[in-house]
């Protein structure tokens, strides 16, 4: 196994180091990301009274390159230099296959950015700073599906 991934306790992860975190591959830190995109995504969706078929399709629209490329654009103003450098990483970090069929190529590569950002908030237990941009993009996402009456 490469490298020391931090050991599981409970429910969640001992928080890594940020400079261990900050070392991680941006493809790493988008890989955790992904998951917990879609984990809080999924969990929202939960309180929504969809049905599972519902719950699905509701959440591919907001797990989608295209929506997490958007989903950057609105929490954009809200982020710190730092944050900004993560996202920076995630997009221009070069992954060893294709970009999906149906998704844009640069929508493709800021969802990465963004993903990049959640995966290391999430690694370092930066919970409330993750859960504040993920509400601030979600609030604005849902705006978007209202203006344009779909959801």
């Amino acid at each position: 196994m490469e490298g020391q991934a931090p050991a599981p306790t409970g429910a969640l992860l001992t928080p890594m180091d940020a400079q261990a975190a900050w070392a991680l591959n941006p493809l790493q830190l988008a890989y955790v990301g992904d998951t917990v995109h879609d984990l809080f995504v999924r969990t929202h969706l939960l309180g929504l009274g969809y049905a599972v078929g519902g719950l699905h399709k509701r959440a591919v629209t907001l797990v989608c390159a295209a929506a997490q490329a958007r989903w950057a654009q609105y929490v954009a103003p809200l982020l710190t230099d730092r944050e900004r450098e993560l996202i920076r990483r995630g997009r221009n970090a070069h992954p060893h296959h294709s970009v999906p069929k149906r998704a844009d190529p640069a929508d493709y590569q800021l969802a990465t950015g963004l993903e990049a950002l959640w995966g290391y908030l999430y690694l370092v237990g930066e919970h409330e700073r993750l859960a504040q941009l993920l509400r601030a993009g979600l609030r604005a996402m849902e705006t978007e599906t209202r203006a344009k009456g779909e959801g």
